[in-house]
């Protein structure tokens, strides 16, 4: 309708090329005055006329067939568009139609995302927090968005610290009654204390990593079984997050299938690479970088970022994006990793980073064996979940409180990350990530679980069939109170927020949708009676929008890797 009266004033441009964005004084707004202004410069005006222009070229007839918009208004250089009637009956309609399918998008680009990726010498701390959730919760967002997406974790499997693990494994016993990765940490630790007292076991350690990389069985059946060791316990916390990988992508396979040594001869035939003390450097001035590259060792062998390059090799052909999730400590070495891509003529992957969490205790090292491990946070947030549980429902039983407080929990630490943009460190934050009244996942839970307990008293009074809520329910236009059409417009919303979220990788932008989804239905909730109603059509309406409002709340929650409760 807008491309339409552009195009009748002389402006050639694509309905999907029009930018809408939410606005305080409508429903949506367009800066399309701005845009047709810079496109045709010698045209004159300014965006406040051009706005007036464009709103006066819709036509009554055009507008009368958009059912969905009730009117279109100028503010300045601004058009603003007002949602009819029929739009919001139609979000009711569409919700109660699709079910958890609604908010879906229809992209269809395959993705390899790679997160987390931790080294396999010990448990996940809250370090690797962010990482995992961040990349988890992109996942799920593009896969809603329509995206094919893999989730890849690539496994460090004969670095240095590999074969400090490995030497550590055959001279310390490993403690099998424990949780794997923590007896793998436990040696781990124990070896580097050791190596720091006698320098001369870094020989030792040179010399396994030789091996590895000229193929001795033996030595990387060794790295293997102590990197086997360290993933279970790893992937066993990441489930307990909701995080789930597709595919663990091993290093050793790049070294083994001759992939590593064919990029760094290609990378010499460059002219980029020189000698720099018996080690091969590229040279990565010409991509702004002052610092070269190391892709081999002085004692020839190949380096984490040799092998990262060929694994970025392998991945490209097989998807049509890549995108990395890296800690801000990666900041460089992500792009030298992009740069040296670039001069192989390579695919170049998308890069997330993120800068850190941190907890008041203060910073976390693996190596010195002083750190928080991922799972000490977690049970402390899920014994604080079943406390205030506890309070809540004490009648309950021991087995309800442990389930919602495993989900509460659990919820509230995804959230607690993810609501804030990965470019800003963050300390997180007990007491706020518990909070259910309504910053924290918990309120969001909540939301759904009111919403589950009025529906589950519709069944029972009989006003909801065994069939449940399906096409045709009711008569949406009956729903017309202030907080119904606002909550309406916000459900309607759903999908914007994906493809926004998507859009720029960034899920802190759905993640705050979410909050602001479940703080309209508490407004409908609290102002808008729905099983307390004479009028049996108007029930059956407000009992559609709940139901609506817990489709959508349980769908954000989805998308964010968080349990929706049926009762809380």
């Amino acid at each position: 309708m807008l491309s339409t009266a552009a195009f009748s004033l002389g402006y050639d441009i694509k309905e999907e090329e029009v930018p809408f964005e939410l606005s305080e004084h409508a429903d949506l707004a367009t800066r399309l005055a701005f845009q047709l202004t810079a496109q045709k410069k010698e045209k004159g005006g300014n965006p406040a006329q051009m706005a007036q222009e464009i709103a006066a070229a819709v036509s009554a007839d055009s507008l009368k067939k958009a059912d969905l918009i009730e009117k279109i208004t100028v503010q300045g250089p601004y058009i603003n568009i007002f949602a009819s009637g029929k739009y919001l009956e139609k979000t009711v309609e569409n919700v109660v139609s699709e079910k958890e399918k609604y908010g879906s998008g229809k992209k269809t680009e395959k993705i390899l995302l790679e997160h987390t990726s931790a080294n396999p010498n010990g448990p996940l701390h809250v370090g690797h927090i962010r990482n995992a959730i961040l990349g988890d919760t992109l996942y799920r967002i593009l896969k809603k968005a329509g995206y094919d997406v893999e989730a890849q974790y690539y496994v460090n499997d004969i670095g240095r610290q590999i074969a400090v693990l490995s030497w550590a494994s055959s001279k310390y016993p490993l403690n099998r009654d424990i949780k794997p990765d923590y007896a793998i940490v436990d040696v781990y630790v124990k070896a580097n204390e050791e190596i720091a007292k006698d320098e001369t076991i870094n020989e030792h350690i040179e010399a396994l990593m030789k091996k590895v990389e000229s193929g001795d069985k033996g030595t990387i059946e060794s790295f293997t079984a102590a990197v086997n060791m360290a993933i279970a316990g790893i992937t066993e916390t990441l489930l307990l997050m909701n995080v789930k990988h597709d595919k663990f992508v091993r290093e050793s396979q790049f070294i083994e299938n001759g992939a590593v040594w064919n990029v760094i001869d290609r990378l010499e035939k460059t002219g980029k690479t020189k000698d720099a003390d018996g080690a091969l450097v590229v040279d990565l001035s010409d991509y702004g970088f002052e610092k070269t590259l190391v892709i081999r060792r002085s004692n020839k062998t190949s380096l984490y970022t040799t092998r990262d390059l060929a694994y970025h090799e392998w991945k490209a052909p097989q998807c049509d994006r890549m995108i990395d999730v890296f800690g801000a400590d990666h900041k460089l070495i992500s792009g030298q990793l992009r740069a040296a891509l670039q001069l192989l003529g390579e695919k170049t992957p998308e890069v997330v980073i993120f800068e850190f969490v941190s907890l008041p205790e203060g910073s976390m090292s693996t190596r010195r064996g002083v750190f928080i491990t991922a799972d000490e946070l977690l049970k402390q947030m899920m014994d604080k979940a079943y406390e205030e549980i506890e309070k809540r429902r004490p009648e309950e039983s021991e087995g309800f409180k442990k389930e919602v407080a495993k989900m509460v929990g659990i919820g509230a630490t995804r959230y607690d990350i993810i609501k804030v943009s990965s470019d800003k460190s963050t300390v997180f934050d007990w007491e706020t990530a518990l909070d259910f009244e309504k910053q924290g996942a918990p309120f969001i839970q909540y939301a759904h679980a009111r919403a589950a307990n009025i529906l589950a008293k519709a069944e029972e009074d009989g006003s909801i069939s065994a069939a449940g809520i399906n096409a045709g329910f009711a008569d949406y236009a009956l729903l017309t109170e202030p907080q119904e059409t606002a909550f309406i417009k916000r459900i309607a919303l759903f999908e914007q927020k994906i493809e926004e979220s998507a859009a720029g990788l960034k899920p802190h932008i759905f993640a705050i949708y979410a909050r602001e989804l479940a703080d309209d239905f508490n407004q409908f909730y609290r102002y808008v009676p729905v099983l307390n109603v004479e009028d049996a059509e108007l029930k059956k309406a407000r009992l559609a929008l709940t139901f609506s409002g817990k489709t959508a709340i349980a769908n954000a929650l989805s998308c964010l890797g968080i349990d929706a409760p049926k009762s809380m």
